[in-house]
């Protein structure tokens, strides 16, 4: 999969930056200075990069833990978010990331331990009300764990602080850290998705729906706490449909009563980077109709958003309790 390693001259010789390379020995190794040279430049094709992106390892300075953005929560205070990694395995055509990043490749931080004193600094702030850390906003949370063994570095550490609710945003099936772990009270495993049909469309090497399901049955059995998140939700034709039946699916498999949360949020964008990714795909339909500009996002316009919401927030109250779902929205 990797055939490129780009690395930090800083982490040359870091413990975790060795034991990478080691899995992938026939790799191209290349030496930079700051990934920024590699990961920074303009007018890097991201298309042509995301058939055969590269890893690069390298050392975050600053910047560890930050405020999530508006809306981006699940009703605590206290809402942060880290990112270990940049940029994602999967090519979703709506994700944001191909927006804000001009490269495809896969950057791994390898100092998880400065990660690691961000985090216990900001829950000594909080003085012991909730606070919580959502991992999965740059990138997928577990679709590359395998390789970087981040998630299970760290849950010793929420472990230790049940104050901190953690969690793991993700497409992915790849949990064997997770079942060969005690769950956590604290630290909730969500599951993204839309209808089949859409992932089927716009969601490229995303493990199919029924896949995901079968994933999150078993984490439920061995007593992981699981949340749904359908966000964003796609606007299209049957939309009413395709997602009456997604929840449908997913209710026949899991048990509702043990769910930590739900959330819902209309597919929306920051203006930039709807436009760049109107440069990369100018033929997507999905960037070019039913949206409209507000307050520095694109969105749907607000009759055909709000209706797609009210529609699957009443199709979710025939399954579970309406204090467990959030409208994430920053229009």
């Amino acid at each position: 999969m990797i055939r490129t390693i780009y690395i930090e001259r800083e982490v040359a010789d870091h413990s975790r930056t060795r034991k990478i390379c080691d899995k992938f020995a026939d790799a191209v190794k290349i030496q930079c200075e700051r990934y920024g040279e590699v990961f920074n430049p303009k007018a890097q094709n991201f298309r042509l990069q995301k058939r055969r992106p590269a890893l690069v390892l390298a050392r975050k300075h600053n910047g560890m833990v930050l405020k999530t953005p508006e809306g981006y929560g699940i009703g605590d205070n206290h809402n942060y978010y880290f990112s270990h990694m940049l940029n994602c395995i999967y090519d979703c055509r709506y994700c944001f990331l191909q927006g804000m990043y001009r490269s495809a490749h896969y950057v791994l931080f390898v100092n998880y331990e400065d990660f690691e004193t961000a985090i216990v600094s900001k829950i000594s702030e909080a003085n012991g009300e909730t606070i919580s850390f959502f991992s999965g906003y740059d990138c997928d949370s577990l679709a590359l764990e395998p390789i970087t063994g981040f998630v299970e570095h760290v849950l010793p550490l929420f472990a230790r602080y049940r104050n901190a609710f953690f969690e793991l945003r993700t497409k992915s099936t790849q949990v064997r850290s997770l079942l060969r772990t005690e769950p956590l009270p604290n630290c909730v495993v969500a599951f993204s998705f839309t209808p089949q049909e859409i992932s089927a469309a716009l969601e490229n090497n995303v493990p199919p729906v029924a896949k995901r399901v079968d994933t999150m049955v078993r984490l439920q059995r061995q007593g992981w706490r699981l949340g749904l998140r359908f966000d964003p939700m796609i606007y299209h034709q049957d939309y009413q449909a395709h997602y009456r039946r997604l929840f449908s699916d997913l209710f026949q498999r899991l048990d509702a009563e043990r769910l930590h949360s739900v959330t819902l949020g209309a597919f929306r964008l920051p203006a930039p980077y709807h436009r760049n990714l109107l440069r990369l795909y100018p033929d997507e339909r999905l960037f070019a109709t039913t949206l409209e500009p507000s307050n520095g996002m694109v969105s749907y316009k607000a009759p055909i958003r709000d209706e797609m919401i009210a529609f699957c927030e009443q199709e979710l109250q025939r399954y579970v309790a309406p204090d467990i779902c959030f409208s994430c929205s920053t229009l």
